[in-house]
């Protein structure tokens, strides 16, 4: 990420990436994607999307939605980490001075199935509308 389409246009080597790189270029694949936008596969995504403009749920619903959509759909869709964890933390944090929005942070950890390292990603978006 991002796929340079040229390259494949004009049958050029295409940029590489570590397994971790390409982990984490995965995860926020699916943290960002809405389920059904693939056509290839309507279950690869989150559920971040639909519960993107839910001001009624709580903090601790929000949470715990985002940690169960991404963690099921990371089982299914990212097989090269194993033994992981999704940690989810969501606040209300001030935007340019002016406007509140919910930031959510998203902690994966686990081991990468290949090498056995540890793995670790780190991101964080704002949500209501999603930006990052």
């Amino acid at each position: 990420m991002p796929l340079k389409a040229i390259n494949l246009i004009t049958n050029s080597e295409h940029n590489k990436c570590s397994i971790n790189e390409s982990i984490a270029h995965n995860i926020h694949l699916v943290a960002t994607s809405y389920f059904g936008e693939c056509s290839f596969d309507e279950s690869f995504g989150c559920s971040i999307w639909s519960i993107d403009f839910d001001n009624l749920k709580s903090i601790t619903n929000l949470k715990e939605a985002i940690i169960e959509s991404l963690f099921n759909s990371l089982k299914k869709h990212e097989k090269r980490l194993v033994n992981f964890s999704v940690n989810v933390k969501v606040k209300q944090q001030e935007i340019n001075g002016a406007r509140m929005k919910k930031k959510v942070d998203i902690l994966v950890k686990g081991k990468v199935k290949k090498t056995n390292e540890d793995f670790s990603y780190i991101e964080y978006f704002f949500i209501g509308p999603l930006s990052y």
